[in-house]
């Protein structure tokens, strides 16, 4: 009873302390809440964006430190070769009597070379060289391989140039796609699509930053692969997403635009999986 007593006498109390209140700020009940939530919502929000700016310093803190011991970790357990790439390629001969030869009468061998292969063919003073130069890589390639042909061949005119190049691209597009198909399995990836490992194939006629870029490609995935396998996260989604990086580098000299993007769109276009071609898009800024 007394309890009772007293419980009514504090609600009492309460309500003419409310009233009073009410009375002196010229407030209802309800106003008066309103303030004091409305100012300890504020004093909520200043305290978590205190609290979040601290988990935020901590976190890069610690992400910083945890990311450099991880690639640390990683580089220690591989190791790359480098590479130089020329725009130039160098055939060797016996004597500068083939020169003549590679010439033609009115120079219609040496017309009929570059026409086939898309290259130039520069014949100078250089002593048992012959140059060919050229932008496209795969194109280099070939005229160094039919030229190489043709020279150990002897007959050199017109209609057999156009034979042995024919023959050589043929070979060059077979080899091509051996060494995409080769990447993927030396990864121990599934299998990409034809169009794709075509692609990759053409990397290996292409260096960039002082590397092959097909090697690069193949490096780039086991670094990725390695960093997933630390992170505990998808080790053949990172190794294949680091192997197609750079597959619009295979096609730059031909379809405008940053490589991250052309390559993106290429492996689209082929059936890749969405978060394989938003890494490709995505690994330059």
């Amino acid at each position: 009873a007394e309890l009772d007593r007293q419980f009514a006498e504090h609600t009492r109390q309460r309500n003419d302390l409310r009233e009073e209140l009410s009375r002196i700020a010229r407030l209802s009940h309800e106003e008066a809440k309103a303030i004091l939530l409305r100012q300890a919502a504020e004093e909520t929000k200043r305290d978590a964006a205190e609290l979040t700016r601290h988990i935020v310093e901590d976190a890069q803190m610690r992400g910083e430190e945890r990311a450099r011991h991880i690639l640390a970790t990683v580089i220690q357990r591989y190791a790359g070769e480098y590479t130089f790439e020329s725009t130039t390629a160098s055939v060797a001969i016996n004597s500068d009597e083939i020169k003549g030869r590679i010439i033609g009468r009115e120079g219609r061998n040496i017309r009929a070379f570059e026409t086939a292969t898309g290259v130039t063919v520069l014949i100078d003073d250089t002593p048992n060289a012959v140059v060919i130069s050229g932008f496209d890589p795969v194109r280099r390639a070939i005229a160094r391989e039919a030229m190489a042909r043709l020279i150990a061949d002897g007959r050199i005119h017109p209609t057999r140039i156009e034979e042995i190049v024919a023959q050589v691209q043929r070979e060059m597009e077979d080899s091509i796609l051996r060494l995409g198909e080769e990447a993927v399995a030396k990864l121990g990836l599934a299998p990409v699509h034809v169009e794709t490992a075509r692609l990759l194939g053409r990397l290996r006629f292409r260096h960039s930053y002082s590397q092959n870029i097909l090697d690069h490609s193949i490096e780039v995935a086991r670094l990725a692969g390695l960093i997933a396998a630390e992170l505990g996260d998808d080790i053949e989604g990172a190794k294949r997403a680091g192997l197609l990086h750079d597959i619009g580098k295979a096609v730059t000299h031909e379809i405008e635009g940053p490589h991250a993007i052309v390559g993106a769109d290429l492996l689209r276009q082929h059936g890749e999986d969405a978060r394989i071609v938003n890494g490709v898009a995505s690994h330059h800024q």
